[in-house]
């Protein structure tokens, strides 16, 4: 399979599978809400489909949907006026509920949220400006409008989509999968708009196509790892400002050299594993099964789970763990410190891996993973790798017993859907 093939079908597997659903949840609600302030039950007049979905850069597993209501312009005097935003989105909520009363709804301001399993929706009522902007109602400090212009930013990413052959939509989608593998908390309308940044900062990739994908995969991550701390971005189009939640530059700078690594490897056996350490399952698995693979599962039971067969992962928070590392007998070290010297763990001793840090709101539930790797972990027949649920305590306590480069994971689920997520790799001597 050439390497042109291997991005086509991985783009492929990115595809939404779930479309028709989502399209029937956007007319279930526009329809409510026309009833509610137009008395027409119309399922597609004014909305406006905004976000990833909107700009048509979403990939499967995307649980954060977005809505624009365009209100009657005859209704602006009632709710500009004190409380009005907060009446305003709490109006458009009662009218979500009336027509569907066991679905779970509340107002975020600025939104609504609508809950579906698997995914949810949110709603933003607007007033349309001559401009073609929007004003929404913000419930802060006594109640504002504050203005966003989504159609631009469709408008742009529609037009350089198409001066740079395709290449920009189906990077933004390659990205999403890179930091849904990483647990990079990136923002859609950030990716989108670095992507866009990216692309407008090189004419090579203005006649290139999937043929090309690795080179652009390599140059995508060496821009970002490059690029300077900043909080903000400009987004593409609109130019309002995009909100930075977590540096990338480091985990890009890890994707640039393993794009390097899987560049050499073009055709060898281990180049398909190569590019999913970047782009993770959705990128195809060789075809072929070789020897010594096929003595591993011979010799062990294939025990390992993957978090996306259990839930949607959409990854929109930084969250971080650590390990501390102890024997008897020694000062007690933090596993990052031995990762950052290059050093290998010896074996007997204690870990205890726990969350240093995480922003995501609300309610959640923690899952881990400990996957043993390496020639012992398949002589002994333990590879493990189940995806078992932390017992309340953010934590999971294990020990080196056998050499290899073992792996340990932490996601956070809200929803039913994997928000945010770190990895540590555990090299034991």
């Amino acid at each position: 399979m050439s390497i042109s093939e291997k991005f086509i079908n991985f783009l492929d597997n990115l595809k939404l599978t779930n479309e028709d659903q989502i399209s029937l949840r956007y007319g279930e609600i526009t329809a409510a809400l026309n009833k509610e302030f137009r008395d027409t039950e119309s399922k597609t007049n004014n909305n406006l489909q905004v976000g990833s979905y909107g700009r048509w850069t979403a990939i499967k597993g995307i649980s954060d949907l977005d809505m624009l209501y365009i209100m009657p312009a005859s209704k602006w005097d009632e709710y500009n006026k004190t409380g009005g935003q907060s009446n305003l989105l709490t109006d458009t909520k009662n009218a979500i509920k009336n027509r569907y009363p066991k679905t779970e709804i509340y107002v975020d301001s600025p939104v609504v949220r609508v809950l579906y399993t698997d995914f949810h929706v949110e709603v933003q009522p607007v007033f349309e400006q001559d401009d073609g902007s929007f004003k929404y109602p913000d419930t802060r400090n006594g109640g504002s409008w504050k203005a966003t212009k989504p159609r631009e930013e469709i408008k742009e990413i529609s037009k350089i989509d198409g001066e740079k052959n395709k290449n920009l939509r189906r990077l933004c989608k390659m990205a999403r999968a890179w930091k849904n593998k990483h647990g990079v908390a990136m923002g859609g309308l950030l990716i989108d708009t670095l992507a866009n940044n990216f692309l407008k900062s090189t004419n090579y990739y203005n006649d290139k196509s999937f043929l090309y994908y690795d080179y652009m995969s390599r140059d995508f991550f060496e821009y970002l790892a490059n690029e300077p701390d900043k909080e903000h971005y400009a987004a593409l189009g609109s130019g309002q400002r995009v909100k930075v939640k977590s540096k990338f530059q480091k985990a890009a700078k890890n994707a640039h050299d393993l794009c390097l690594k899987a560049i050499e490897a073009a055709d060898t056996e281990s180049e398909n594993k190569k590019w999913q350490k970047i782009y993770g399952r959705p990128f195809p698995a060789a075809a072929i099964v070789t020897k010594a693979e096929a003595v591993t599962v011979a010799r062990a039971d294939n025990t390992e789970q993957f978090i996306e067969e259990m839930f949607p992962v959409d990854i929109r928070h930084p969250l971080q763990i650590d390990c501390s590392v102890s024997q008897n007998g020694f000062r007690e070290t933090m596993l990052r410190e031995f990762l950052q010297q290059k050093l290998r763990l010896k074996l007997s001793k204690s870990l205890n891996f726990h969350v240093v840090g995480h922003s995501v709101p609300g309610n959640y539930s923690i899952y881990w993973k400990v996957l043993n790797r390496g020639s012992e972990a398949i002589r002994r027949n333990c590879i493990r790798g189940q995806i078992r649920k932390d017992q309340g305590h953010l934590q999971i306590e294990e020990h080196t017993n056998f050499h290899g480069n073992h792996v340990v994971e932490c996601y956070f689920v809200v929803n039913d859907v994997v928000v945010a997520k770190d990895r540590l790799e555990v090299p034991v001597e």
